[in-house]
């Protein structure tokens, strides 16, 4: 049932290994060991329990694609971490003690495998008086440079990279610092970022009045803006870059179920689920895509196999919330107290096609109401009826349903997640979004390679007559069915990708969905380059009178790096006539390395590894940093990895990339024969080169390091080469795939999208938040 790019996501991402980094089982082992974890945890409430039948079910499920849990579940159940959540919120006291403590607790999550959420809203604004110190405060922003720094030193586990979101009160008097502190995309890079609205605050802007602003630490109004103002400024970055994004705090806090324990301010990374502090979410998919039946010519939604479905998934996802193993023991109590789940869809748009239904249409807006109603109502009753023999959620006595004569199991049960890494697994669209492209070439440099085509539409091509490779790639080329010719009208209507989607249909399919979901919906309502800011205005605020809980945009082009080309022949795209020119990036073309300088200069470092001594050479010349050599000592280790390794940065650096891109690939890349010796300070090969590039960056920065002469080191240079080897290959390689490029993903070189504020390949299963 795996499809080949699934096989290879698994192994690279999932599969379980020892200590020498070898896989040590397949994609049925770890199915199995996921289904016999979760289903062990029923002898917390029957010790009796069947549990090597419900294992067979929940495995059934999974192995079907029909449902799957989230990441971390798949990864970490059955083994002896143990952490099986994707997401946390954590609050920031503003003490200094608190927002370090906040920190500490912030790696622990990271280093298990999950994000964060934050809401830096407490704080008190920047230039605000401390009397413990006599100083004054450095406000939220600054603070969420250093939890962003943090981030970045701790890598999850060698399969999951580090990922926040950053919440600010539109009240708070630091709110303009806020919403551009991500206008140099370099900066604060590990958080997605929200602006948190108010009801007041929208009916200000509607209203052109001016509204207050508040100091958090006193409660007292500092002074008010014009809310127009404010907004506006928020759609501008949004245009510019995608972020801030929006979430609607008062509805997120209409819908908290226990607000006797507080005010929910913050979410998760994507945004689809507000938490109180110290809560965890845990989530899971239904694949829609497997949810239709024949019926006649066509295919019609299988409601009796979708009902069977998500009563397995509610009974699996609450068992995930006794067998895991939390990272806090804060955490436990408030993951156990509420018993959150959140069931969501996957394969949304693919049902779609199935149905003969176009995405942009008030006909599919009908039936994700329908649809996701359905889910909601038979979740809601598989939660009560686990509660018949259970027990509600344990704060049920300060819930909303507290007088309840049949409280539910969860306290929320379903929630709209990006999906990202698990849609691939399961060869379907991603959460509720449409398809980006229906056929595109895995690798854009190889002009000879077959494009892959949506298995759908390729069998109705062939049914239809009208497939042939050639118009495949014709169609991977433009990433539309649009206009193009010897495709069926009909066919180009139900076939729409996500640039086909208006603006507007993006919005009412996101509310469409938020009406019969608990917590959020994670969607990007994607923009074509030349959209205008009027554009994302209206969107914003057509979200908040449908009813929607936050918003993410995405203009295509609009970032410095590029997330998403339509086409492998994107043409420049003209701006609208009252807006300044933006450059749309060029397609993504080979790129020549500068030959190696003859005179260099540089710095070796000795770093201890779990093979023995490494020595990591950086060299640079005039014109920046060049070339990186390693040499191992004599106690071996793998020599060949090493130097594969330092070529390939060699060229990097002298092809023009940035060193800092580079040391964030590098940094934090585990080996098994390092981490088996406590006390290095470092975790393998690459991280240790990694960490050198990163010294000598910082030490010609701050002007350390002796200034280059080229003349005074020429004869020298003349006598010995400075440690190269003659005509060696690192100076005769060139660079021809172009990976790393805009738009494309670092691991694989594959197409990268903009899903819910992070970028996701769905070749390779690459994601980075921020």
């Amino acid at each position: 049932m795996l499809s080949k790019n699934a096989l290879r996501v698994l192994e690279k991402r999932y599969l379980a290994r020892d200590e020498q980094g070898k896989t040590t089982e397949d994609a049925e082992g770890l199915f199995r060991r996921v289904a016999r974890a979760i289903a062990e945890a029923e002898r917390e409430f029957d010790p009796e329990a069947d549990t090597e039948a419900l294992a067979e079910a929940f495995y059934g499920r999974m192995t079907r694609l029909e449902f799957l849990p989230n990441s971390p579940t798949l990864m970490n159940a059955g083994r002896p971490l143990g952490q099986l959540s994707a997401c946390f919120v954590l609050p920031i006291p503003d003490s200094l003690e608190g927002i370090f403590e906040t920190i500490k607790n912030a790696a622990l999550i990271h280093q298990s495998g999950g994000g964060t959420g934050f809401s830096f809203s407490r704080l008190r604004p920047e230039g605000s008086a401390v009397r413990s110190s006599g100083g004054v405060a450095s406000g939220p922003v600054s603070f969420m440079k250093v939890y962003n720094a943090a981030t970045e030193a701790i890598k999850q586990g060698g399969t999951r990279r580090g990922a926040n979101m950053g919440i600010l009160r539109v009240d708070h008097p630091d709110i303009r610092k806020f919403i551009q502190c991500k206008s140099d995309l370099n900066q604060i890079n590990n958080f997605n970022i929200s602006v948190g609205l108010t009801e007041a605050f929208m009916e200000a802007v509607e209203n052109d009045e001016e509204y207050l602003l508040v100091d958090p630490h006193s409660a007292e109004p500092v002074g008010s803006a014009r809310a127009r103002e404010v907004f506006d400024l928020i759609v501008e970055m949004a245009w510019q870059s995608g972020e801030p994004g929006i979430v609607f705090l008062d509805r997120l806090n209409r819908d908290n179920v226990v607000p006797e324990l507080g005010a929910i301010e913050a979410t998760n990374p994507c945004g689809e689920q507000p938490l109180l502090p110290f809560e965890s979410c845990n989530l899971g998919s239904i694949n829609l895509n497997r949810m239709v039946k024949r019926e006649g010519d066509g295919y019609a939604v299988d409601y009796d196999l979708l009902g069977e479905v998500i009563e397995d998934a509610v009974h699996f996802l609450d068992n995930v919330i006794t067998a895991n193993r939390y990272p806090l023991p804060e955490i436990r109590e408030m993951s156990l107290g509420t018993r959150k789940i959140g069931l969501g869809v996957m394969g949304w748009a693919d049902m779609l096609f199935r149905l003969g239904v176009p995405y942009n249409s008030d006909e599919a807006v009908a039936l994700a109401e329908d649809v996701m109603g359905f889910i909601s109502m038979r979740a809601k009753e598989a939660s009560r009826h686990l509660a018949e023999t259970r027990g509600p959620f344990p704060y049920v006595d300060r819930s909303i349903f507290k007088s309840d004569p049949y409280p539910p199991r969860n306290g929320t049960v379903t929630t709209i997640a990006p999906t990202g890494t698990i849609s691939i697994l399961a060869g379907c669209s991603s959460g509720v979004e449409p398809l980006f492209g229906l056929s595109f070439v895995r690798n854009v440099m190889d002009h000879d390679a077959l494009p892959e085509v949506h298995p759908y539409f390729e069998e109705v091509a062939r049914a239809r007559g009208f497939y042939s490779p050639e118009l495949m790639r014709r169609v991977a080329e433009r990433g539309t069915l649009d206009g193009l010719e010897g495709i069926p009208e009909d066919v180009r209507r139900v076939f729409v990708t996500a640039h086909d989607v208006s603006p507007e249909y993006h919005i009412r399919m996101q509310a469409a969905f938020q009406h019969s979901t608990d917590n959020a919906v994670s969607k990007t309502v994607n923009f074509r380059h030349d959209a205008t800011r009027d554009e994302v205005r209206q969107v914003y605020e057509l979200a908040w009178k449908l009813g929607c809980k936050g918003v993410t945009i995405y203009r295509d082009g609009s970032r410095d790096e590029q997330v998403l080309n339509v086409g492998l022949q994107k043409k420049q795209e003209k701006a609208a006539p009252a807006e300044p020119p933006v450059q749309t990036p060029e397609p993504c073309q080979a790129i020549q390395p500068r030959p190696r300088p003859e005179v260099t200069m540089g710095i070796t470092e000795k770093v201890r590894i779990g093979c023995g001594n490494l020595y990591v050479t950086v060299n640079y010349d005039e014109k920046g940093i060049c070339e990186v050599f390693t040499n191992l000592g004599r106690a071996g280790g793998c020599p060949s990895q090493s130097e594969a390794t330092s070529r390939l940065v060699s060229m990097a650096l002298r092809a023009g990339m940035d060193a800092q891109t580079i040391i964030e690939q590098l940094r934090g890349i585990r080996c098994h024969s390092t981490l088996r010796h406590p006390g290095l300070k470092v975790l393998s090969c690459p991280d240790a080169i990694g960490r050198v590039l990163e010294k000598v960056v910082k030490a010609r920065q701050e002007h350390m390091t002796p200034a280059f002469d080229a003349g005074a080191l020429k004869s020298d240079a003349d006598k010995k080469r400075n440690g190269c080897i003659e005509n060696c290959s690192l100076c005769a390689e060139r660079s021809t795939c172009g990976r790393g490029g805009k738009g494309l993903c670092p691991e694989c070189g594959a197409p990268v999208e903009f899903e819910g504020g992070c970028m996701v390949c769905h070749a390779c299963g690459y994601s980075k938040c921020g």
